[in-house]
């Protein structure tokens, strides 16, 4: 019956080790219930059988662990765990479709590289182009790059 409550801890650990580590990374319950089932199994087996066992248990336990891991990670279950979708959405921004180069506005913030404008009563987030610039200081969009409004003083 001892031996059993041994293997069946070390499996248990195990298995709880493996879903802590993959499916709820940090430390958690899984992780600290699998801590106390391996540090049981091990206690169990000096105290009931003595060294030789308790050693052997060891080992065992050691070199399960080790190859539990290494199977799982060559096995195809992290791919079927993982996610595999692309997000392909954007955020729809309105405002800044009215925007065009040239177009000049005023800073509502300061711009230490990135920050906000108001262009005709539209406040836009912008970003500078070189350096930085106050709040209440007019400015010119430069360039749009990938939505992104580049800006800089007027001169």
């Amino acid at each position: 019956m001892d031996i059993i409550l041994l293997i069946v801890l070390v499996v248990v650990a195990i298995l709880l080790f493996l879903a802590e580590l993959f499916i709820v990374p940090g430390i958690s319950i899984a992780g600290i219930l699998s801590g106390c089932c391996i540090i049981y199994a091990n206690y169990h087996a000096f105290s009931v059988f003595g060294t030789t066992i308790g050693c052997i248990t060891l080992l065992v336990s050691v070199a399960s662990f080790i190859g539990a891991l290494v199977w799982f990670m060559r096995s195809k279950t992290l791919d079927k765990l993982s996610l595999k979708e692309n997000i392909t959405s954007t955020v729809k921004r309105s405002a800044d479709e009215n925007i065009q180069v040239g177009d000049t506005g005023i800073a509502t913030t300061r711009l230490a590289l990135i920050g906000y404008a108001d262009f005709a009563g539209n406040i836009i987030e912008v970003k500078s182009t070189a350096e930085f610039i106050d709040a209440k200081t007019p400015v010119k969009v430069a360039r749009i790059v990938d939505g992104i409004i580049l800006v800089e003083k007027c001169e």
